[in-house]
């Protein structure tokens, strides 16, 4: 690591902290030439994730935007927002952990409900009747007789 005062290449690592839930790792320099102290910071590049929407457009993954459909859908029901970043986090681990550079939103949609179905089932079918587009009360009842089915 160059020396940001005077551009040598010798510099020794004064402290090392993990940062970001250990994600990152800020560490403290010194130059061995001019003893000028700097912060550098080292985190793991991750491939990014594309997201191909129903209609073919593709941007990148988003785990608030999950966080934030999950929200929603356990507007005034007991569970706790911490219950809900674990499911984002979880989600979010699963596909990049899949290796993939590229997942339909479909298969994402289906990730939420299978956990949301598990922690609170009245959150569950409203995040359903939005993600699946629900056209009428046939299909609504049609999925709350599934829920039902699975307990």
């Amino acid at each position: 690591m160059k020396c940001p005062s005077c551009h040598e290449s010798t510099t020794r690592v004064i402290d090392s902290r993990q940062i970001d839930d250990g994600k990152s790792i800020r560490r403290r320099r010194e130059c061995e030439s001019c003893q000028y102290r700097f912060t550098t910071f080292e985190k793991v590049e991750e491939i990014p994730l594309i997201v191909v929407k129903k209609d073919g457009i593709r941007e990148e993954f988003s785990r608030e935007k999950i966080l934030r459909g999950l929200i929603r859908a356990c507007e005034k029901r007991p569970v706790p927002f911490e219950e809900l970043e674990k499911i984002a986090s979880s989600i979010e681990r699963e596909l990049r952990n899949q290796g993939k550079s590229e997942t339909p939103s479909v298969d994402i949609g289906e990730m939420v409900m299978d956990r949301l179905s598990a922690v609170d089932e009245v959150a569950y079918v409203r995040f359903a009747s939005v993600y699946r587009q629900f056209k009428d009360i046939n299909v609504f009842i049609e999925e709350l007789k599934e829920l039902i089915s699975k307990g």
